[in-house]
This record gives structure tokens, sequence and C-alpha cells, in this order.
């Protein structure tokens, strides 16, 4: 076999840096952005950004009043800084302008040097007796909580110690997980500490607030909050505590006629002791825990006009970015050598990148709210079923670019904050052949176990029924998977007396 060499022509799709980093841009969330976008600044100076985060930072005067830098830069107006600062602005924006450079118009700010002559500046009005603002109290944990309360309660250095040892074993809820017979074991043999004080300390710690702490099951913690429970009768404080010793089990899965048999009562007692039950905390120590919020920030708004639905860009969440006019101005005298020259694309990928992302974006919610524009009007029981091929059909955009820009980027709409992700969803047939949305059905499960009445509540198979009289024909699994999705108990633990 003779070997021989050809030439052949083909075509094939190449990734090119621009293209990659325009797709990275694509899939990252709003947060990810800025953190990408502050780790390019610091690595090219050939780019700067407009928006400084800190332009409404929180400065503290000699007086201690607290003043934001955007207030002091409006008092500051008409300063020689101001006047330097318009000109370096207008140079800035005229080198834009002539290179065609990729930027936007640049708003100058005086920002005025802290100095004693702040004290005299007050924000204090005719009803405020001090301008100092009220800041927030630091966080008290469970422990410290507890330990406060030791404090004051208990002198004696060995009863302290042992009360600490249990305070510092309780978890975030306020329950004692270990056994005493395990922390009793740990202890050294010389302390000659006995089970028994142990017990004592757990008592003290039981005694105080909040109710409940330092319980080691479910029915202990709810057992000592019922106990110091204020104006309760009697009657109803035995058979509550009762229920919560000896039948939570029968009580957690509202299984109120054995209930009633085992307690040998009638219904309105059974009640009335569940009303007492249910003001009770399970996880009395949850209070004091230090979870943050957490919270988005929408990339376009929705607002409802004459016209109908406007889709607009949220500008907040935009960077505002431009070529530095002194490198750029020192490239172009060089004719373009020099290691900046690459910087210099860079940075113009950037920002063209930059403002192709949120184009895109626009133009995706544009499509969306065009098609679910029922949904914006009537709520989640007008969704219809949407896939991404639609939308990428619609745009010309591919498929794989309408789920990168759909993660993870959020809509402010009148009903609400969504991922723009949430607006597609699975189709189910109706008898009329025609197709209703998956979210649609789990609007209309929400509303009719919401309407349902509690003594009687309604059952999967019923609601089955029920959304076939409306024409959906559907499976009662797949009730119950809607169901269990929202996070909606089953039938028999929405029974209530």
């Amino acid at each position: 076999m003779k070997q021989s060499l050809q030439l052949r022509t083909s075509q094939h799709l190449a990734l090119t840096p621009q293209l990659q980093q325009s797709i990275r841009l694509l899939q990252l969330s709003t947060l990810e952005l800025h953190q990408e976008l502050e780790q390019i600044l610091t690595e090219n100076p050939l780019l700067e950004r407009l928006d400084d985060p800190l332009d409404h930072s929180i400065r503290l005067l000699a007086d201690g009043v607290l003043c934001s830098t955007g207030t002091a830069a409006s008092e500051g107006a008409g300063t020689p800084t101001e006047a330097s600062s318009s000109s370096t602005a207008d140079t800035d924006a005229s080198f834009e302008n002539s290179d065609n450079l990729a930027g936007s118009e640049v708003t100058s700010s005086s920002e005025a040097d802290w100095s004693f002559d702040d004290i005299a500046r007050t924000t204090k009005t005719p009803d405020d007796d001090d301008s100092r603002p009220q800041l927030e109290a630091s966080h008290c944990s469970l422990r410290q909580h507890l330990m406060e309360q030791m404090q004051v309660t208990v002198w004696e250095i060995r009863d302290r110690a042992l009360v600490e040892l249990i305070i510092e074993a309780l978890d975030d809820h306020g329950y004692l997980e270990e056994p005493l017979e395990e922390i009793h074991s740990r202890l050294p043999t010389e302390l000659q500490i006995d089970l028994e004080e142990l017990s004592i300390a757990l008592k003290l710690v039981q005694s105080f607030d909040p109710a409940g702490v330092g319980a080691r099951t479910a029915a202990e913690c709810l057992s000592l909050q019922i106990k110091r429970m204020p104006k309760i009768a009697q009657v109803t404080r035995r058979m509550a505590l009762a229920i919560v010793e000896n039948h939570l089990a029968l009580f957690a899965q509202r299984d109120f006629s054995r209930l009633k048999k085992a307690l040998d009562c009638d219904e309105e007692d059974l009640r009335e002791a569940q009303l007492i039950i249910r003001q009770c905390n399970p996880h009395p120590g949850a209070i004091f825990g230090s979870s943050t919020s957490d919270y988005v920030v929408p990339d376009v708004i929705v607002k409802g006009t004459k016209d109908g639905w406007e889709v607009t860009l949220n500008h907040n969440v935009m960077p505002r970015l431009r070529v530095n006019a002194m490198y750029a101005n020192i490239l172009k005298q060089s004719k373009g050598e020099g290691s900046l020259i690459s910087q210099l694309q860079e940075a113009k990928w950037l920002i063209k990148n930059m403002r192709q992302r949120f184009d895109t974006i626009l133009r995706v919610a544009q499509a969306i709210v065009l098609r679910q524009r029922n949904f914006f009007s009537h709520g989640a029981v007008a969704m219809r079923p949407l896939v991404l091929r639609e939308i990428a059909d619609t745009l010309g955009l591919h498929e794989s670019t309408i789920s990168r820009v759909t993660t993870q980027k959020y809509m402010l709409t009148p009903h609400g904050m969504f991922e723009l992700k949430y607006f597609f969803g699975s189709h189910v047939a109706t008898e009329a052949g025609g197709e209703a949305s998956s979210t649609a059905i789990r609007a209309l499960i929400q509303q009719l176990i919401g309407a349902e009445d509690t003594k009687i509540p309604l059952s999967d198979s019923k609601i089955t029924d029920m959304l076939g009289e409306q024409g959906m024909v559907i499976a009662r699994r797949t009730v119950a998977k809607y169901r269990e999705s929202l996070k909606i108990p089953p039938v028999s633990l929405r029974k209530s007396l």
C-alpha cells in the first residue's frame, strides 16, 4: 500500500477566545458576573468602571454622624474640584467618540475630603433630638442568652461549671441530643461528679428561657412549654400533657378517633388541647439562629402599561465600563506598540460581550412575556405550555443559548420575583384536544386545597376527578407528585377537628 499526501478543505466551528468569553458571561448569574468583572478589572489596567460600588458608601463624621458620600458630593458642587472633574470627563468622552471605543457617558461628581468642617454640618431636624441613627444591635446567640441567665441564678462555682457543660452540649435548636450518661462518662473521675448532679444541672437549664430548651426529645420539649403556660384550665393542661407525653405519634398523624378513644374525651376537649399544643415551639433555640436571608436582584423588570406589558433591563445590575483614556492615548501615540495592545483588545471584547449579554437577556425576556401575557394578567393558573425550542426558533438562537440565558436570571413581575426558567414547563393534554401547562395545574391544585374543608380534606383521587371535570386529563400519581412539589402534606395530615 503506497503512502501519499492529500489536501482537503473542510469547515468546522472554532471557539475563539472572544466567543468563549461571550458564552461564559451569558451563563453567569448577576452576582457571579460582578465577581468575574472585579477580577478582570484588577488584571486589565485598560478597563475601568464608571459605576463605583463605593459611590453610595457611608462615612463616619467627626461628631459620630453617618453621612453618605453622595450627599457630601452634592454639597461640594460648584467647587474647583468639580470643574476639573468635568474637564476630565469631557476629555474622556471626546476621546471615546473620536476613537469609537465602546463605553458610556461619564458622570462626574466631586467628593469633599473629610475635615473638621464636617462638624458644622448637621442632618438634624426640628423633631429629632439627636442626628445619630439607631444602629442594629449585635446578635445574641442561644449560648450567650443562657449564660446570661446562669450568671444571675447560679452562684456556686461547681454548679456553674456543670450548667455551662450542659449549655455547651446543646444543639442549635436547644436540644440535648447526647445522653447524660455519655457526658458523665467523659468527665474526669477525680472530680467526683455524680450523675445526679448532672441531672440537677439539666433541670436548671430547662428552667431557663426560652421554654423547652434543654429537652432531650420533642415530647419533653412540648411538655416543658405546656407546664409553663399561664392561665390554662387544669383539665386542658393535663390532657395536652397526656397527648405529648404518651400519644404524640397519633397527634402527629391526626388520628383523632384513636386519640379520643385513648383519652376517653369528647371532640371539644380534644380541640382545646390541640390549640394549646399548637402554641408550642418544637425548636425553641431556632429563634437565636444567625442565618441570613438570601435574596436575588432582578435582571429584567416587567411593568403594565396602557399598551400592554413593558419589559426593561434593571440598570442597577448593568456595569458601566469604558477603556481607560490615558492608556489608550499612550497606545495611540506609540502606534500600537507595547504589551498593552492585547489588553486593549480584551477590554473592547469585554465591553462588547457585556452589551451582547444584556441584549440577549432582554430579547429572551420580551419573547417570554409575549407568550405568557395571560400569566401577567391572570396569574399562574393562566400559564401556557412553553419549551426552550419555541423561544430559540423565534429569536434565531440555539436552544443551549436560551438555556444559559434563563438559568439564574430573574424577572420582577407584578406577581413577584421569578426565575426565567419558571415560565417554561411541560404540558398535559385536555379533553378538548388542547394543552395545559404543568405550572397552571399546580396552581389549580393549590387553589383547590386552599379552599377545602379542613374537616373533610380533598384526597388526591378527588382532586383528580375535579381536574377532570375541568377537562384536564391527569393521573392520580401525577397529582400526588405535583402536591409534593408544592410541599403540601397528604390528606391524612391536613385533617383537623
